[in-house]
């Protein structure tokens, strides 16, 4: 099962976002909040709110909705920084020109899993797709041939060149 918090229109570029965000991505919750408190970039206490509100949304989940979740095998799972909107801006330039900035928003999103009996994360099965013992059948074209490609050989002469 997976746990959701998302921040929206945050003040942040994603690119600095992500260089955060990268920092958790599949660590347990215990450890990225540890990252997070020793991290100086100024977006990684508005991050640690996110993922503790995670954790809160998964406490609710256990108390009144009845789910069996084991908050201390809780790991990152995903942990994203898309564009928002962007606001345009002008500063003024030299000789009464101007030069437009952009000013960018951040939606960061980060999704919470918990880990298996064994210790090692749940994988989500893909529908169709392949198991190790059994392959797909190869189709096999009747009857078409490939047609051998034209080879050019030395220089193209330019149109219009003198001899």
């Amino acid at each position: 099962m997976e746990f959701r918090a998302e921040a929206r229109f945050m003040r942040v570029s994603p690119q600095k976002a992500r260089l955060v965000l990268d920092l958790i991505k599949g660590r347990r919750v215990e450890d990225a909040l540890n990252t997070l408190t020793f991290t100086k970039k100024r977006v990684a206490p508005v991050v640690e709110k996110l993922l503790r509100s995670a954790v809160e949304n998964v406490n609710y989940l256990n108390s009144e909705k009845g789910a069996d979740v084991d908050v201390d095998n809780l790991y990152v799972k995903r942990a994203i920084a898309n564009d928002g909107p962007r606001m345009k801006r002008i500063r003024p330039a030299p000789m009464g020109r101007a030069f437009r900035y952009v000013r960018r928003i951040a939606h960061i999103e980060i999704a919470l899993a918990e880990r298996g009996r064994d210790g090692k994360a749940e994988l989500a099965t893909v529908v169709g797709a392949e198991t190790a013992g059994e392959k797909a059948p190869v189709k096999k074209t009747a009857g078409k041939k490939a047609s051998p490609k034209k080879k050019t050989a030395g220089k193209k002469k330019a149109v219009g060149a003198k001899k």
